[in-house]
């Protein structure tokens, strides 16, 4: 069994909402800091400054973190490996949270055996930890960049597979209503609460309203040999078929019966570029920042993108990745 900890802290009702962050300042002192660039904490290397930064280092200081925001009626987001986003040139109003809870815990007496891992833990790491321990389930994520948290948010997935076939439960903080108040609950939800489907979640349908603090994901035995074979093989499929270098990912999610990369392709915008922003010559699905793009660049080329499968195929490609920030 793992262990589960309730947060405990007094607060007042969150439609009593104050116009400043005393509390959060209260709580975190000197990490609380303004005017932030978001370019560092992004894989894209992109994105104005936050307003309002905090770095968080624990499941437990994210849960306070996120209730005493709450309480402000501050906007909210939550930064974990800086994959799947483009934060826009002009900035994120608000508190940004960088995630920095990374805890991760192993338990294979268990059966079957699993991980625990504070959401902000990188996804790509825990899969190359489980594989040193002969423990089977993570290999295709061992080259995905982002955080557990983003994965359980989004249902990251490669290579035929995805986070939903993994996950046991996630540890949520969710703002709920009692009667005429709005309050906050942190509990346990197992996978099927999560009502995952391609690329989705009821958690990304609600953006601001439930947030991932740790999740456990099951796993199978095996031998570090059988295991790291085949995270070299999906390592060395991977460098081949994807780009090296500061990117977000896959830019749209693939419609059914297709792929994103081929209709990109096949519109002739392989290479294409607007500033220092670059339609990836090696994977159409990858926009690739050659050092100095800005978000703006990005954005222009996902509507270049965007317009030109639609003119010539009739598809329109619906986004992987969250724009945030002001637009």
């Amino acid at each position: 069994m793992w262990i589960y900890r309730v947060v405990l802290v007094s607060f007042e009702p969150l439609h009593q909402k104050t116009s400043h962050l005393e509390g959060l300042r209260a709580a975190f002192g000197d990490r609380l800091r303004r005017d932030v660039s978001l370019a560092r904490y992004t894989t894209a290397r992109v994105g104005g400054p936050a307003e309002i930064f905090l770095e968080v280092r624990s499941a437990d200081e994210l849960a306070l973190a996120v209730i005493l925001i709450w309480q402000s009626g501050e906007p909210l987001l939550v930064l974990g490996g800086g994959s799947n986003v483009l934060v826009s040139d002009r900035g994120v109003r608000g508190v940004v949270l960088l995630n920095r809870a990374r805890r991760v815990r192993f338990t294979q007496t268990s059966q079957p055996p699993v991980v625990w891992a504070e959401s902000g833990a990188g996804f790509g790491l825990i899969a190359r930890q489980a594989a040193s321990r002969g423990l089977s389930g993570l290999e295709w994520a061992v080259g995905i960049p982002g955080s557990v948290g983003g994965a359980v948010f989004g249902n990251a997935g490669a290579h035929g597979t995805d986070i939903a076939g993994q996950l046991v439960v996630a540890d949520i903080l969710q703002r709920v209503r009692s009667g005429q108040e709005v309050m906050p609950n942190r509990e346990e939800w197992p996978v099927e609460r999560l009502e995952y489907s391609y690329r989705n979640s009821v958690l990304k349908r609600n953006p601001g309203q439930v947030f991932v603090l740790a999740a456990v994901m099951r796993l199978t035995r095996s031998t570090p040999e059988q295991v790291q074979a085949r995270t070299d093989e999906l390592t060395s499929y991977r460098r081949r078929t994807q780009p090296p270098g500061a990117s977000m990912g896959s830019m749209f999610k693939n419609p059914p019966g297709d792929y994103a990369g081929r209709l990109i392709d096949a519109a002739g915008l392989k290479g294409r570029r607007i500033g220092d922003a670059q339609i990836s010559t090696l994977h159409g699905n990858f926009f690739v920042n050659n050092g100095r793009a800005s978000s703006a660049d990005i954005y222009s080329l996902i509507e270049l993108a965007r317009g030109a499968v639609a003119d010539k195929f009739g598809i329109n490609l619906e986004l992987e990745i969250e724009l945030v920030g002001e637009w």
